[in-house]
């Protein structure tokens, strides 16, 4: 007896994926992808301060540096700027340390308002990172 096909199943799954010209070793080994345009918006997998070979930055002030520029290069692979990013979701470990400062340096990525909404998050854990942020940005007409 042959199980019915439901029409998820039949679907032909695509996903219309943005990847910076550099990829880190981080999307193949956890298995995802950079940045998924669907609906007029592009949604931007989190993005942490990783070198090409997937290590964290030690450093706070140039890990948060590098997660703007890792996420700065798929906004530009998209034809975006930050100007474009409408919604910013920031994980961070201890912010009650490393809040402030980590603000601070996210200030000379954020431009000039009118400013995205954004939501911080407090997390125990990001596989050796300190701060992570996930963006969502509206696609030229």
């Amino acid at each position: 007896m042959s199980t019915p096909t439901t029409a998820l199943e039949t679907r032909p799954r695509s996903r219309d994926v943005v990847s910076p010209p550099s990829r880190h070793a981080l999307y193949e080994l956890h298995r995802y992808s950079p940045a998924i345009r669907a609906n007029g918006l592009l949604f931007v997998s989190g993005q942490v301060g990783s070198r090409p070979d997937g290590s964290p930055e030690p450093d706070l002030d140039e890990q948060v540096r590098l997660a703007f520029r890792n996420l700065n290069a798929i906004l530009a692979e998209a034809g975006l700027s930050f100007d474009d990013v409408i919604d910013v979701t920031v994980f961070m470990v201890d912010p009650h340390t490393h809040f402030e400062r980590a603000w601070a340096v996210a200030a000379e990525f954020w431009g000039q308002a009118p400013y995205p909404t954004a939501t911080a998050i407090g997390v125990t854990w990001l596989s050796g990172f300190q701060f992570e942020i996930k963006v969502i940005a509206k696609l030229p007409e």
